[in-house]
């Protein structure tokens, strides 16, 4: 049986790409997983994830898509970021061949969105929330979405700057946020407009996220 896991990385940041990634191998290579290392990508280091990526998609098959800043922006005119998510979901369940799917549920009430997807693709699907936790296959997928927008921010940090992790939590992000709007009279590449953090930025008014 063909199990695949289906996680996100990047939803809140202000700076970056959203990525979903979905993993699918056969049932019988969940220990496999296991023995690698595989764990909720938030648990590993930055060289421990590159390192068990590598041996992932040699256990099965990874597919990601990456929604950029700008066209975040874009969508959000009309959808929310979960609906956002969950036409990503669709599409990978769409893509990816397997029996069951599982994923990280963004939604508070993750049978509300499970059921949506088994009616929008046919299939079945299983959301839990802490799926990357509980799950390797989802953790899996976890660790291909976080290394993927990972790799993606390394290749906009070479255009725009050092400015941290991309999260308004992040000091070094807002601070580099907060200069490049003090230099250049706007944001740089990669800033979703849609964001809070960026509104409060142009008033001046950091209280609200440091």
């Amino acid at each position: 049986m063909k199990i695949a896991g289906i996680d996100e990385a990047g939803k809140g940041p202000v700076l970056g790409p959203l990525v979903i990634g979905i993993f699918c191998c056969d049932d019988k290579k969940l220990r496999d997983l296991e023995k690698i290392g595989v764990k909720d990508s938030k648990k590993l280091s930055f060289n421990r994830r590159m390192e068990i990526y590598s041996k992932i998609k040699k256990l099965g098959h990874a597919e990601t898509i990456k929604v950029h800043a700008e066209e975040l922006d874009k969508l959000m005119e009309c959808k929310t970021i979960n609906d956002i998510l969950k036409d990503c979901y669709t599409h990978l369940i769409k893509k990816v061949d397997a029996d069951i799917y599982i994923l990280d549920s963004p939604d508070v009430i993750p049978e509300r969105i499970a059921n949506e997807l088994k009616k929008l693709t046919k299939k079945e699907v299983k959301a839990f929330h802490k799926a990357d936790e509980k799950c390797k296959v989802v953790a899996a997928a976890s660790i291909v979405a976080k290394v993927e927008r990972d790799m993606e921010i390394e290749r906009i940090k070479k255009s725009i700057g050092d400015f941290g992790s991309g999260y308004a939590s992040d000091k070094k992000t807002i601070e580099f946020l907060r200069d490049y709007l003090n230099k250049h009279g706007k944001f740089p590449p990669h800033t979703r407009m849609k964001w809070k953090t960026t509104s409060n930025l142009m008033q001046k008014d950091l209280k609200d996220f440091i």
